[in-house]
């Protein structure tokens, strides 16, 4: 797929096909998160992968929106590897190498065919605990991935951009 097209066709997914993910397909997904940049390539972004049934009820037990994706990541963050900023303090690399992986895996999905969907509306301490991170790894988001359902579509006002004026400042 021309990569314009995957950046303009792409679409918050929250419906999918009980159709299980191509072992090809998953792996070229995880490998986009894991070839992600990291500030200074210290690669603090854990992914972990939830595909067994044991894993997915427990990940659809903590939260509605694992929307019943075959698949969904976790993506965490082990704190003890993230970069701190010398010059200015409290300021981290962390959730910003994670948010890199994850948009990186979201656009592989869907040059795939897979949808997929950010999502960070969960108890994120109660899947550190449920899936037994260490301390100093936290989740930070789930990317639930799937076949899309033949009824899904975009949220309403998803395709509207602002006007580039509003958003872009040359300075």
């Amino acid at each position: 797929m021309e990569f314009e097209q995957v950046l303009k066709g792409r679409f918050s997914v929250r419906n999918y096909q009980d159709r299980p993910i191509e072992d090809e397909k998953l792996s070229k997904i995880i490998k986009a998160g894991l070839i992600a940049p990291t500030a200074c390539n210290y690669q603090p972004q854990r992914i972990y992968v939830l595909k067994s049934e044991e894993a997915l009820a427990k990940i659809r037990g903590i939260t509605r929106c694992a929307f019943n994706a075959p698949v969904v990541f976790v993506l965490a963050l082990n704190e003890e590897e993230e970069w701190h900023n010398p010059l200015q303090e409290g300021i981290t690399s962390g959730q910003q190498d994670v948010a890199i992986a994850a948009t990186q895996m979201m656009l592989e999905a869907w040059n795939l065919g897979l949808g997929s969907c950010w999502v960070c509306y969960f108890p994120n301490g109660e899947v550190d605990k449920a899936f037994g991170f260490p301390e100093h790894v936290k989740s930070v988001m789930l990317l639930p991935v799937g076949y899309a359902a033949e009824d899904a579509v975009p949220a309403k006002g998803h395709m509207e951009k602002r006007p580039a004026g509003e958003l872009l400042k040359v300075l």
